[in-house]
């Protein structure tokens, strides 16, 4: 049977940690696959295939030369995710733009993978704490100053999908053709998990967020998304997708399906 090698950051918990990707490597091994977790290239073995899986925004040098290293590599393509690299809908000072902002951290996950690396190293570098207070402003004059210039954070137009007075966030999960989406409703205008007050799965994704994701070279991730005004607006584009820690056992069904994928690939 083939090998798959997994490929993540040598400080990575990746058997400690609910990545969607754990649940799938556990499919492949029922299915008789060889699955082998590669903690940093020093551990990297021969394999048929390979899934770059380093939770960081940016993938260092030695990470993108060790996919190099392997026929396939899901990802390989996905080096920078950070929100100046992907948003179209960046606001930038005295750019003429008036509409209602938001303010994010550049880095995926506000920087969380980057400040823990940090404080394992001893240094400040790359955060030294992650951002979790997005803010909606009314306009970019609203913004306070020093955002401007913090390199940490970025500043989009803010375009929310509204449906019976609640905020609305689109989810689509994707492994190859196999895929599931699901729509998460709240009142508050940042739609997280603990702020969800209703969940309904989603059967069609846009056409134009298929295109997107080709254009990005995503093989495997998770996309936070909405239609506004008919049109697809990505807020977020993530390669190592997690899930709760309390709820990996009732995801099974959804390992199975995304597991299925890998096949397309080998």
């Amino acid at each position: 049977m083939p090998r798959i090698a997994i490929l993540t950051h040598r400080s990575e918990a990746f058997e400690q940690v609910p990545y969607y990707l754990r649940g799938i490597a556990d499919v492949w091994k029922e299915r008789g696959l060889d699955v082998k977790v590669c903690h940093g290239p020093g551990q990297a073995v021969e394999a048929d295939l390979a899934v770059l899986h380093v939770d960081l925004t940016e993938i260092p040098a030695e990470y993108r030369a060790l996919a190099a290293r392997y026929p396939v590599c899901l990802n390989r393509h996905t080096s920078d995710i950070s929100k100046r690299t992907l948003s179209r809908h960046l606001v930038h000072y005295g750019d003429g733009y008036d509409g209602p902002v938001i303010v994010k951290a550049d880095r995926n996950c506000g920087g969380a993978k980057e400040a823990e690396l940090a404080a394992r190293r001893g240094a400040r570098t790359g955060g030294s704490a992650p951002f979790q207070d997005y803010q909606v402003f009314e306009s970019p004059e609203r913004v306070p100053p020093p955002v401007w210039q913090d390199r940490e954070l970025v500043v989009e137009r803010f375009l929310p999908e509204m449906q019976d007075g609640l905020y609305s966030l689109r989810l689509w999960y994707f492994l190859g053709s196999r895929e599931f989406g699901a729509r998460n409703f709240s009142e508050s205008p940042i739609v997280k998990s603990a702020s969800t007050i209703r969940r309904e799965p989603l059967e069609d994704v846009p056409d134009e967020l298929r295109e997107l994701r080709a254009e990005l070279g995503f093989d495997f991730g998770k996309f936070d998304y909405a239609i506004v005004d008919g049109r697809v607006v990505l807020y977020d584009a993530n390669r190592t997708p997690c899930t709760g820690a309390g709820v990996m056992a009732k995801s099974a069904e959804r390992y199975r399906n995304l597991a299925e994928g890998i096949w397309e690939y080998l």
